[in-house]
């Protein structure tokens, strides 16, 4: 648990303003942006600006910053429109989770099959 932003975080560095993004919606304590491989027409990211390694930990240390991250999440389907959407929260590299920031990926525009793969 950190909360700290990590001088070796991708994520950390979008949301500090050093790495360019496609950024969407920015709060005071989340950012937006559009993921740079979608898999979906709509595929945004919300990431809290704090560091949390993953939504586990977030939800845990921060739980009020981890429901900032769901509010965004829904504002993100607003703006775009969306009907319906998934909102995937990757934990651990058996799950997917190649960044090592807490990260929301909204994905929507298309028809979603279960279960995921």
């Amino acid at each position: 648990m950190s909360g700290e932003p990590q001088d070796d975080c991708l994520f950390c560095k979008i949301a500090e303003g050093h790495v360019p993004a496609t950024i969407v919606r920015e709060t005071d304590t989340t950012v937006a942006f559009r993921d740079i491989n979608p898999q979906a027409p709509t595929h945004v990211l919300v990431i809290p600006k704090a560091h949390y390694k993953d939504a586990a930990t977030l939800a845990t240390a921060a739980p009020a910053l981890a429901a900032d991250v769901l509010r965004e999440a829904q504002a993100v389907a607003d703006e775009d429109k969306l009907e319906s959407y998934r909102i995937v929260f990757n934990t651990g590299a058996g799950a997917g989770q190649t960044v090592w920031h807490a990260h929301a990926h909204i994905l929507g525009g298309r028809g979603m099959q279960w279960p995921p793969g």
